[in-house]
């Protein structure tokens, strides 16, 4: 039998998100100093505005309010592996330090669209 889910903290979702975020921030270290107020800066904003929306949504009252913060958390989903998939064309990460980023993104958003799919059907 799963666990309650009391808290958006308890969602698989909203955890991962939080691990995309946080993995966000510790590449981002390494990027130029000159880009902190550009790519990086769009980067952290859209990988922390995930898990925000989700936790967001989770605190409305009604399930069409809570699936609309889900699909916002799918678009700057979207949005963070666009400034990702840039910043290895520029130069300015690694290929291979990206995709295991992109992997996280991926699981989120299959979570993301469960989650919609699921509060679709109540």
């Amino acid at each position: 039998m799963p666990a309650k889910i009391e808290s958006y903290r308890d969602l698989i979702v909203w955890q991962q998100a939080m691990d995309l975020a946080v993995s966000i921030y510790a590449e981002t270290r390494t990027w130029p100093k000159d880009e902190l107020y550009g790519l990086t800066s769009q980067v952290r904003r859209a990988a922390t505005s995930i898990p925000a929306n989700i936790a967001e949504g989770y605190g409305r009252e009604n399930h069409g309010s809570y699936q609309q913060f889900l699909r916002i958390a799918q678009g700057s989903l979207k949005e963070l592996e666009t400034h990702l998939i840039v910043a290895v064309r520029v130069g300015i990460a690694d290929q291979t330090k990206v995709e295991p980023l992109m992997a996280m993104s991926e699981s989120v958003g299959k979570l993301l669209r469960l989650l919609i799919l699921k509060l679709s059907n109540i």
